[in-house]
């Protein structure tokens, strides 16, 4: 199935009717969520069978479905789930509230921007997921700006800044497993270099927080800490920058986020399992839309498709800056079209692979510029789930937002700057 193929751009119409069917569809309404992508998906895919020069039908669909069910397509869907189950069962109990409460607590007048950011920061990291921290953060933003009069759009600016870092860095984030997956690589090489490009950025715009928070001097109220609700977090933080595997991460926490709700009396048994059964149902778009772009994925590749596209990116490419300005490029363009950064790297990040590979790239580096460039452009654009998100909840515009937004594009700048300065050295050679 790995045999060589000859660039063809009409392999690529599966790809063009996506876009075309997404893009046309949410111009139209005005609405970049009303077109529901999996639709999309399902009539992209119906077109890679019926265009593939596979054979017979049966043939097609046989090897759409090993596209749909290679070892990394399962691998993703089994953290999906686990990740989904854990997300809920820790809402379910208490954890974020509890999370959230801690890291406002211990803050004085002068930090509160920083603290909001680090709070974000730190929340996103252990949640794994943005747009959670974005709901779960974002009424306190709301509310500390109306008691010390801080520009609203200002700090809810400041959540979706360290929503997106930890979207970036996070070991059961979504973008993580996907970038490291198509890559090759483990996770927690990944995150080394990762952090090594984003985390001196994370400390810049702490600093401008702290310059700018420096007049505030009115504290939001805070309700009571309650320390055992923390410790589902603390757990899956720990074991995942030690170093576990993922999904030995991700069940010690549904274990101990039960545990911990039931000694408390904020769920019960049948609750905890009916939160993880909701947590799992809620993935499910998201499984069904990586079996489908998996599958069509394969069909492009086994048509010439993605030998078209590196041809393309690859023809005046002369050097590995070059390949990592490529690979940067296409997961950038892929998530303005689609809005969702996990999508874009679904797409993305098998032909970054291949790209990587013709240039001697280390793995480690091209995951970490696919996971840092399709957060940068998620972070930034206003129809993407988190800006929207955020402004629904603000009661504000996202384009309000978008000029506050010093994180991600810092960190968009910092990417390019990696690239362009072989930055890290060793992982850059």
């Amino acid at each position: 199935m790995q045999q060589e193929t000859k660039p063809n751009f009409w392999a690529l119409l599966p790809l063009i009717v996506f876009l075309s069917i997404y893009l046309i569809a949410s111009i139209i309404m005005g609405d970049f969520y009303k077109m529901p992508i999996i639709v999309a998906f399902l009539a992209s895919s119906i077109v890679a069978v019926a265009i593939s020069s596979g054979g017979q039908l049966h043939k097609r669909i046989d090897l759409f479905c090993k596209g749909a069910a290679n070892s990394n397509i399962m691998l993703m869907i089994w953290i999906f789930i686990l990740a989904g189950a854990f997300a809920q069962t820790a809402k379910a109990v208490g954890a974020v509230d509890a999370t959230v409460n801690l890291a406002l607590s211990v803050l004085p007048d002068s930090l509160l921007l920083a603290g909001m950011f680090i709070a974000a920061c730190f929340i996103s990291l252990s949640m794994g997921t943005s747009v959670g921290t974005i709901v779960a953060l974002t009424p306190v933003a709301v509310g500390i700006a109306t008691q010390t009069d801080i520009n609203t759009p200002f700090m809810v600016a400041i959540v979706v800044g360290g929503a997106m870092f930890g979207d970036n860095l996070s070991f059961i984030s979504d973008t993580t497993i996907v970038a490291t997956r198509t890559q090759g690589c483990n996770m927690k090489d990944k995150f080394k270099v990762n952090s090594l490009i984003v985390i001196p950025v994370a400390i810049l715009v702490t600093i401008v927080y702290l310059f700018q928070g420096s007049e505030i001097t009115t504290t939001p109220t805070v309700t009571p800490i309650e320390w055992l609700k923390v410790i589902p977090y603390i757990l899956v933080l720990t074991t995942a920058l030690a170093g576990v595997n993922v999904m030995i991460v991700l069940l010690l926490g549904i274990l101990c986020s039960g545990i911990v709700g039931i000694i408390t009396g904020s769920i019960q048994f049948w609750g905890w399992l009916a939160a993880m059964g909701t947590g799992i149902s809620g993935m499910g778009e998201l499984i069904i839309i990586t079996l489908l772009a998996g599958g069509m994925l394969e069909m492009i590749r086994y048509n010439g498709g993605i030998a078209y596209i590196i041809q393309k990116l690859t023809t005046r490419v002369k050097s590995k800056k070059g390949a990592e300005l490529s690979i940067a490029a296409l997961v950038s363009f892929a998530d303005l079209c689609t809005a969702n950064n996990t999508i874009a790297l679904i797409m993305s990040g098998p032909i970054a692979k291949d790209i990587a590979s013709r240039f001697g790239i280390d793995p480690r580096k091209s995951a970490s510029l696919l996971d840092t460039f399709s957060c940068f452009m998620q972070g930034i654009i206003p129809y993407g789930a988190q800006l929207l998100m955020a402004a629904g909840l603000a009661s504000i515009t996202p384009l309000a937002i978008m000029q506050y937004l010093y994180y991600p594009y810092l960190m968009g700048v910092a990417a390019l700057l990696a690239i362009f300065f072989r930055y890290p050295r060793k992982y850059s050679r």
